[in-house]
């Protein structure tokens, strides 16, 4: 597990704009109904983010993370990935996910991000440019995303993404990792025994080789799910953390006409 109910995730530099966010349940292209929350600044957004959950799905670290995104100038929603096995009931630490992360389809988790793109898109109505951004199986599968051309993302960043478990049949990142088709942002703990450095360098390396415009960042002593306001030990490696993507997304987002 990468967040309980207690985590908050930091909060951005330079926050000072204004957000709403609501509660949305989506339809996949298959007919899956599926939970999603979506967070929107006041001002036009400067680009829109897809949020993709640890392994627990839809909780309430990444409805605030949503917020903290329109909160400088950023819309982005957060989708849960059950839908088609748990239904829509609340994904708090009761939640037993392990048998819903087992049943889980790489078509699947496309079709729901499809959604959550096509929904968020239809609501900004800017042409804003669309990223995803994931945290542990969530960052796997923002860099899957990323090897689909059909979702039309401009980048992808993944925090302490695993790159040897193959969840969903699609294969490892670490075989996959020279489909991704978009700029890459990967940021990892140094302290994480479930990724290893050899690892984190095979993958840098993989997408060098693919050619794929990308930065791979460790941060040393950081463990997995540095990323939390109550690990004020990390808090530097996260505010470096939050600039890194604040700057990805700025610097490959297409100016909003």
């Amino acid at each position: 597990m990468c967040y309980d109910d207690n985590a908050r995730p930091p909060l951005p530099p330079g926050a000072t704009g204004s957000a709403k966010g609501i509660d949305v349940v989506l339809t996949a292209d298959d007919g899956n109904r599926f939970a999603t929350y979506i967070a929107t600044p006041e001002a036009t957004p400067s680009a829109m983010v897809l949020v993709l959950p640890d392994v627990r799905g839809l909780h309430q670290f990444y409805k605030e993370l949503a917020l903290r995104f329109a909160e400088v100038g950023v819309t982005a929603i957060a989708m849960d990935y059950f839908g088609r096995t748990a239904g829509l009931t609340p994904r708090d630490d009761s939640f037993e996910f392990w048998p819903h992360v087992s049943q889980l389809t790489m078509p699947g988790i496309f079709a729901d991000a499809r959604a959550s793109l096509m929904y968020m898109r239809d609501m900004s109505r800017t042409g804003a440019s669309s990223f995803t951004i994931g945290f542990c199986m969530g960052g796997t599968m923002s860099f899957h995303c990323a090897t689909q051309k059909q979702l039309d993302l401009a980048g992808a960043i993944g925090f302490y993404a695993g790159l040897s478990r193959d969840i969903g049949g699609g294969g490892t990142m670490l075989v996959r990792a020279k489909e991704i088709k978009v700029p890459a942002l990967g940021l990892f703990g140094g302290d994480d025994p479930g990724i290893p450095a050899d690892q984190i360098a095979a993958f840098d390396a993989a997408l060098g080789e693919a050619g794929v415009d990308h930065t791979v960042i460790t941060y040393p002593g950081a463990p997995h799910s540095f990323f939390d306001r109550r690990a004020t030990d990390f808090a530097e490696a996260s505010t470096d953390a939050w600039q890194k993507v604040l700057k990805f997304v700025a610097t490959h987002a297409r100016a909003v006409i």
